[in-house]
């Protein structure tokens, strides 16, 4: 009880997957608790009957309940620490409800699993520094200069600086190159949201590495941000990316006390120690892969997403929400800079950019690599025109490689990525779950890409045949080619099994996968793009945008006028590559996708369940959206998905969305608290909900 005699009230998310529990409950917060019960921190509380408990964290403490009735007390605080902050409650929420989905599963992915030993040892050091900022003259002062840390930051950037007649930004921070003087820096300053193209190149930072021109941008972007007292979240699709961002921000003079950076690939105490970081308030650098847009951030001034296309920025977990629409949403309620950067433009962010909502920032001067498609060379041998790798870009490697690495970009990883009966020249698949069949090295049995079981003793299910024949060239079997034609070359392979993040200037042939190309010191002297007719027969509503977008990132890592030859490719997309004109590409694009009313000109969701409880959850929605809003949904399906289920794919305006969201999640909710008991079983058992229902899911159209 409080000092005025009132009962505290804590209003309480529960960690539960369950849709009707997706609100705030209310406990009373007995008086042993009321110091350590504020908002923010985890608590155990109870759940209705049977002595269960629940966990959660408290969102809200109050002095008055919305529950008529009797509280339950809070049973416990697991722990005094905060960790769940109010601006990241309010993003969980706001990116659940758009997405139909629950805030519990958003604040999974947001707030690490405790650590007891990482917390203790941090809050140590937080009493310990406020005990050493008490004890000296002018405490507050100290506090305050801690808190902002500006001076700190100007002083190590200073020490860090490399050319000094290179341009400054604001508060000494490094310049962001590429853009004309202080465009970038004021727009970030002025807290605008920009679509800015990166510079297709690599650049050396201070301490001798080298990264992408984007890692440096982003890094310049983010230092001047905290120089202005202000935190910056920067979020890329893999740790790839991390590594050339995190040698950026080095670069950039951003201390290493300042970086907080967060990923999967992290241990369990190292990630929750950096989130405990994010708690402290003062600026700092936030970085890593999607789930560091849900990080806390002190006064967050910049939130920067490079290549927001990447599908690694697609969150695999309920509700299964973008870092794109995660940064939209987070910026209109901080207020913050936003800035998506990229080489080849999203077809979404092309529709903010024709908004008005993103403002377009172009390089100046213009940067334009040298793209040659194989298309465009003429050839009196046929033979010549069907090969893999023709004789002009076995030229220009040849050439190249006498100073220095070549990229080799292909479409697979290991040997031969699909198997095919040596009889009948059908595909091969695995006789234990139907799955392709492929082989990963040279002399590797034959085994399943889905289930890896061995292939041991098949046959052809068509013609009964047992030997095989090898279909197209993953990256093992690429290098193995071309290092019997360059024999003296050093020959190097980055893929998804083995991966690399840098490579010397030293001349090597670098075979890699799409996404996994490392960065070559000073450049690679020509990039070789093959496998592009494999990569474009995909079936996918964004296949082209992903090619250009896969190839706009290679050719990226060349070094100045070093030729980059794109085979098998012509057309539209050749042409775009040439010109360096990825946004014009994006807005036609778009336009496309307008006439046909596909994403993202328009927003879908996926329903899927019985039969019964899709067509009532479609029913729902033609109740609730009516009148002229009635144009703006139609609804595709149902079509059977499995034995048992069906599916829809409803598709509706953005004007209409909070009310799809809001109606589907009010389906999801009913058929959840309806469901059927199954005779023969206890009383209390229940058929599990059949009701699913997925927002802005692209694979669907597949």
């Amino acid at each position: 009880m409080s000092a005025d005699g009132i009962t505290p009230v804590a209003r309480v998310m529960l960690e539960s997957p369950l849709p009707q529990l997706d609100r705030l409950f209310d406990y009373r917060i007995p008086p042993h608790l009321a110091e350590d019960a504020r908002p923010g921190v985890r608590v155990k509380v109870p759940l209705r009957t049977a002595g269960r408990v629940s966990r959660g964290y408290i969102v809200e403490v109050t002095n008055h309940a919305d529950y008529v009735g009797t509280l339950s007390d809070i049973e416990e605080v697991v722990s005094p620490v905060p960790v769940l902050a109010p601006e990241v409650w309010q993003l969980a929420r706001r990116v659940a409800t758009r997405a139909a989905g629950n805030a519990s599963d958003v604040v999974r992915i947001a707030v690490p699993p405790r650590q007891v030993r990482v917390e203790k040892a941090w809050a140590a050091r937080q009493a310990a520094a406020r005990d050493a900022a008490a004890s000296q003259p002018g405490a507050g002062e100290v506090a305050k200069s801690q808190t902002a840390a500006p001076s700190a930051i100007r002083d190590h950037a200073d020490a860090a600086a490399g050319d000094p007649d290179e341009p400054a930004g604001p508060g000494g921070a490094p310049a962001v190159r590429g853009y004309g003087e202080g465009v970038v820096e004021r727009a970030i300053a002025g807290r605008a949201r920009l679509a800015i193209t990166a510079v297709p190149t690599v650049r050396q930072v201070p301490g001798g590495s080298w990264v992408g021109a984007w890692a440096e941008t982003m890094a310049a972007m983010a230092a001047g941000t905290l120089r202005l007292g202000r935190s910056a979240i920067l979020v890329v699709p893999d740790y790839r990316d991390q590594q050339q961002l995190e040698t950026a921000l080095q670069g950039a003079g951003v201390p290493a006390d300042l970086l907080s950076p967060l990923d999967a690939h992290q241990t369990n105490p190292e990630r929750y120690g950096h989130f405990l970081e994010c708690l402290e308030e003062h600026p700092r650098v936030i970085y890593g892969t999607r789930s560091a847009i849900f990080a806390p951030a002190h006064e967050l001034g910049l939130i920067a997403v490079w290549d927001d296309g990447d599908p690694l920025h697609n969150e695999p977990l309920s509700p299964y929400v973008s870092t794109r629409d995660a940064a939209l949403v987070r910026q209109e309620l901080s207020g913050a800079a936003l800035a998506f950067v990229a080489h080849s433009r999203s077809s979404e962010v092309e529709r903010l950019v024709e908004l008005g909502f993103l403002a377009d920032v172009e390089q100046s001067p213009r940067f334009l690599p040298n793209v040659v498609p194989t298309s465009a060379q003429v050839s009196n041998d046929r033979f010549a025109q069907s090969a893999r790798i023709p004789s002009a870009a076995w030229n220009a490697v040849r050439t190249a490689l006498e100073s220095g690495p070549v990229l080799v970009q292909v479409a697979r990883p290991g040997y031969a990525p699909v198997l095919a009966c040596a009889s009948c020249n059908s595909p091969a698949h695995c006789l234990v779950c139907d799955g392709p069949l492929r082989t990963t090295t040279k002399n590797s049995p034959p085994s399943c890409a889905w289930c890896g079981a061995i292939a041991a003793q098949w046959q052809c299910r068509h013609c009964e045949g047992t030997t095989f024949r090898l279909i197209g060239q993953g990256s093992t079997r690429t290098a193995e080619d071309l290092g019997r034609a360059f024999p003296a070359t050093r020959i190097v392979i980055s893929d998804g099994t083995r991966s690399l993040g840098d490579v010397s200037a030293e001349p090597a042939l670098v075979i890699a996968t799409r996404g996994a190309e490392p960065v070559a010191a000073g450049g690679y002297r020509a990039v070789l793009l093959l496998d592009g007719e494999r990569m474009l027969a995909r079936e996918s509503l964004t296949v082209a945008e992903d090619c250009l977008r896969w190839w706009s990132n290679a050719i990226a890592l060349a070094a100045p006028r070093a030729p980059a030859i794109i085979v098998g490719v012509g057309g539209e997309l050749a042409r775009t590559l040439v010109t360096w004109q990825q946004n014009r590409f994006a807005r036609s694009e778009l336009a496309d996708r307008r006439r046909l009313r596909f994403p993202p000109a328009v927003r879908v969701a996926t329903v899927r369940g019985t039969a019964e409880a899709v067509a009532a959850a479609v029913q729902q929605l033609h109740d609730s959206v009516q009148g002229e809003d009635s144009a703006k949904i139609d609804v595709l399906g149902p079509v059977p998905d499995g034995d048992e289920f069906v599916r829809s794919i409803v598709r509706f305006d953005y004007a209409v969305g909070v009310a799809v969201a809001a109606t589907l999640r009010a389906a999801v909710i009913k058929n959840a608290t309806s469901r059927r008991k199954i005779p023969g079983k206890p009383a209390t058992y229940r058929s599990p909900p059949t009701l699913r229902v997925r927002f802005d899911d692209l694979e669907i159209l597949d």
